[in-house]
């Protein structure tokens, strides 16, 4: 039997109160760990989030700042090591979506979209990278997407951004790997969360057509994923990437 214990574990989670975050929160809450989870805005979502944790609230230290701002990341990373003095697990989650096709996609839209997906996973890690070495122990985690192997109509700034936590990944565990951190993505399909919502009631009976498995996937199935990667039990996996996604 698979067991996850974290207990003593400090941990982030970028955008870690709505969606993928919030369940990859809470499941590390549920298994003993310390989560820091980041936001960007609406901070009645996030204390709502904290309060529906009961007894687990204790645990979670909401930050709200955007990673794609090297001054705020910076800002953060003080407080955590005055506060923390390390940080174990980073899952850099937080990330947008800015949909157009590319001949009419703005500038601006596909700025912003590598700016949070790809410069904050950089910009995070980066300064998370040496807390990790001076332990001689981490784990990062990056929630890229299957989108950026196989690319959606529409969506060339998010895919870009997405192979290129992939890329950034496998390059980043080649450098770290002899300090003990370790590297990984997970790629999820499409996931039940507020990411996919907008899409359009056809389109997703379109989509749910190339899912083998005839669903979308729930945040919970991505959550376990990320736990096992952030535990023991994948301490010989690096530089990888797992995807979930129905067999898309």
């Amino acid at each position: 039997m698979m067991n996850f214990n974290f207990n003593e574990k400090i941990v982030v989670v970028t955008g870690g109160t709505r969606g993928i975050g919030k369940g990859v929160t809470t499941a590390f809450l549920e298994n003993g760990a310390k989560v820091i989870a980041t936001y960007t805005s609406n901070d009645e979502a996030a204390n709502a989030f904290k309060d529906s944790l009961g007894e687990l609230a204790k645990n979670i230290d909401l930050r709200k700042f955007d990673v794609s701002l090297e001054s705020d990341v910076t800002d953060f990373y003080n407080y955590l090591e005055s506060e923390y003095e390390r940080v174990d697990i980073l899952v850099n989650n937080s990330g947008i979506r800015k949909d157009h096709v590319l001949a009419l996609m703005p500038s601006e839209d596909w700025d912003k979209v590598l700016d949070v997906n790809l410069k904050g996973t950089f910009l995070m890690t980066k300064m998370a990278i040496p807390l990790m070495m001076r332990n001689r122990f981490g784990r990062v985690i990056n929630m890229s997407s299957v989108g950026g192997a196989l690319g959606l109509s529409g969506q060339a700034n998010y895919a870009a951004s997405k192979a290129g936590q992939v890329a950034l990944s496998k390059s980043l565990s080649k450098e770290v790997g002899k300090k003990g951190i370790t590297i990984n993505n997970i790629c999820p399909g499409f996931i039940e969360t507020e990411l996919i919502s907008d899409l359009p009631a056809e389109q997703v009976k379109e989509y749910k057509k190339q899912v083998p498995l005839k669903r979308f996937g729930k945040v919970e199935e991505v959550a376990s994923a990320v736990l096992f990667l952030a535990s023991e039990h994948a301490a010989y996996i690096t530089g990888t990437s797992l995807e979930i996604t129905g067999g898309l």
